[in-house]
């Protein structure tokens, strides 16, 4: 008869791996063992020190800034309030010690393993445990056995301080040495008048608990706040692309109506002038394949950004002096609305044109979502060198119906995206009263400026 083999998992390539148990409740016996090594003795003595509390301003925006004194002294309110806790473990000790000589000796002893939390916590837990047999054996009576007042008060402030600065395993590896610790004391010596392990091992068991908790919950609140800044980044990040997407196509629009005009002003030319000379022609031969060319790139590249349901629109791309018609909208969507012109009001680019009055027109939008039964106000100026947008409204009579705070939405990043790619400058914010504002500069390039 032949025997099936026994499957065996995988074991650590080597001479000895045929000799080396696998068995899942070995190899979780080895993690557990590394684990231990790892926190309690590997790191034990490593330096760490515990940084200062960063101080922030009530942790609001707009809250009131932290004082000179307050501002000074509160990054240090950690290790004061360690030093307090060894303070009043070295008290204790020394009242445990009665009138013995070594009273002062037990209390330096409860005090030193506190005040080493703050720079090698790990070490700290070890020379606890040192001290606390060095105390039992100064000033121990057989009632404190073996945990001396001192040490025990001690032993506590250090289990909860070195878990709260290391991790929810290295806690459980304390404690389980405490543990091992208040047997192997009891198996040696015994307890004669009893003993106060007991109350060590619950009490540090329900701190070491309350500590993991705590770690769970921050470990918690950690990962959702990492969480919302990722998709609040991806959101802007879509937006932004979003709004892009939309420019782009509206300026593939813009700059193929101009390159078709080209094309065919350059195709229509010569049959203008009377026996026009062979250079002429052939250079409006070569302006009109020129523009073709372009007009053929030009779709070729930005046509990639359209939508396949995308169809250009049959009227032209609205402009400043389309911009009653939108106030008029506006003015029966129950907001109420006034224009300001100042200089001379001339002809601007397209591109420019297109820009100002999807700015003016997301402006409006967001007061009537934001601000509800407020007015507002559109001032366009025209100066030497560009145009200058101002588009302020006042605070909404019912801030109980406003929506969301001012700039939650896409639209400021819209405008912001439009006055960049213009090389312009924008402002956007709250203003004294309530109200929002938003101001733009767009330059415009003049035929005398080559630039």
């Amino acid at each position: 008869m032949t025997e099936t083999p026994q499957t065996r998992t995988t074991a650590p390539d080597g001479p000895y791996s045929p000799y080396i148990p696998s068995s899942p409740e070995y190899r979780a016996a080895a993690e557990a063992l590394r684990g231990l090594r790892q926190d309690l003795f590997h790191d034990a003595f490593v330096y760490r020190p515990l940084p200062p509390r960063a101080v922030r301003d009530n942790g609001k925006p707009g809250g009131r800034p932290v004082g000179r004194i307050r501002g000074r002294y509160a990054p240090w309110t950690r290790h004061a309030l360690v030093v307090a806790a060894g303070l009043v473990a070295m008290f204790v000790g020394w009242e445990g010690g009665g009138m013995s000589s070594a009273a002062p000796l037990a209390g330096l002893l409860a005090l030193a393993p506190v005040l080493l939390t703050l720079v090698r916590p790990v070490a700290a837990f070890w020379l606890s445990l040192i001290a606390t047999v060095a105390s039992t054996v100064l000033v121990s009576a057989f009632a404190d056995w073996p945990w001396p007042p001192g040490s025990f008060v001690s032993h506590l402030i250090v289990l909860t301080v070195v878990a709260i600065r290391t991790r929810p395993r290295t806690a459980a590896w304390m404690w389980v040495a405490t543990a091992a610790y208040a047997v192997a004391i009891k198996s040696v010596h015994g307890y004669p008048y009893g003993g106060n392990s007991a109350p060590m091992l619950v009490l540090s068991a329900f701190a070491l608990l309350v500590v993991t908790v705590w770690h769970v919950r921050r470990s918690a609140e950690q990962e959702v706040t990492a969480q919302q800044t990722v998709t609040a980044h991806e959101r802007s990040r879509r937006t932004l692309l979003e709004e892009r997407t939309t420019i782009a196509r509206e300026l593939h629009d813009v700059v193929a109506h101009h390159m078709s005009v080209v094309a065919i002003q350059a195709e229509a030319a010569p049959y203008r002038v009377e026996n026009p000379p062979p250079e002429l022609e052939k250079a409006f031969v070569t302006i009109r394949e020129n523009a073709v060319a372009a007009l053929t790139e030009l779709r070729r590249v930005l046509g990639v950004v359209r939508a396949e349901d995308y169809e250009a629109p049959d009227a032209p791309q609205p402009t400043l002096a389309d911009l009653d018609a939108l106030l008029a909208n506006v003015r029966e969507a129950g907001l109420t609305v006034e224009k300001t012109v100042t200089g001379a009001v001339r002809e601007l680019p397209q591109g420019v044109e297109l820009s100002a009055y999807r700015i003016v027109q997301e402006a409006l939008s967001n007061t009537l979502r934001h601000a509800p039964g407020a007015s507002a106000r559109v001032e366009i100026g025209y100066v030497l060198g560009g145009l200058g947008l101002r588009i302020v409204n006042g605070p909404p009579p019912n801030p109980t119906l406003e929506k969301s705070t001012h700039g939650a939405g896409h639209g400021i990043t819209g405008m912001r995206e439009r006055v960049t790619m213009l090389n312009g400058e924008m402002t956007a914010g709250g203003t004294d009263d309530g109200g929002y504002e938003v101001a733009v500069y767009l330059p415009v390039t003049t035929a005398e400026d080559p630039a």
